[in-house]
C-alpha cells in the first residue's frame, strides 16, 4: 500500500478557503479521495478523482465549492475549498486505493461503503474554521 502525508491544514476564517496537500510516497493507477471527519461522527466523502485527473466525482454535500486536482510529477494530490463555514471544521484525510473511475461511488449507498472502498490512509491534518 502507498503511504500517504497531509499538510496544508490550520485555522482559517469563515469565508476563507483552504488547500490541502496529499503526498504519496509512490505513483498510484487508482481512484484517490479525499474525506473528513468530525469526532463522534462518521467519516464524510467529499470527492474523488482518477489516476490520470480526468474523472472527479464530488459530493453533493460540498459540490461548487471543492476543487480536487492531481500533480502527477510529485505524486500529489490537491483539495482547494473555498466559502468556508464553521461547520467545515474537521480532521481532513486524503486516500488511495479507490476505484478506478470515481463516479462508480454514486452506486454505494453509505457512508462506510465509500470509505471501504479505499484502501490506503493518510493520518489527516485538522482544519479549523472560526467565524
Amino acid at each position: 500500500q502507498v503511504q500517504l502525508v497531509e499538510s496544508g491544514g490550520g485555522s482559517v476564517q469563515a469565508g476563507g478557503s483552504l488547500r490541502l496537500s496529499c503526498a504519496a510516497s509512490a505513483r498510484t493507477y487508482s481512484g484517490s479521495g479525499w474525506f473528513r471527519q468530525v469526532p463522534g461522527k462518521e467519516r464524510e466523502f467529499l470527492g474523488a478523482i482518477n489516476w490520470s485527473g480526468g474523472t472527479r466525482y464530488y459530493s453533493d454535500s460540498v459540490k461548487g465549492r471543492i476543487t480536487i486536482t492531481r500533480e502527477d510529477a510529485k505524486n500529489t494530490m490537491l483539495l482547494e475549498m473555498n466559502s468556508l463555514k464553521p461547520e467545515d471544521t474537521a480532521v481532513y484525510y486524503c486516500a488511495a486505493g479507490g476505484p478506478l473511475v470515481p463516479t462508480d461511488l454514486r452506486h454505494l449507498l453509505s457512508p462506510d461503503l465509500i470509505v471501504q472502498a479505499f484502501n490506503s490512509w493518510g493520518q489527516g491534518t485538522l482544519v479549523t474554521v472560526s467565524s
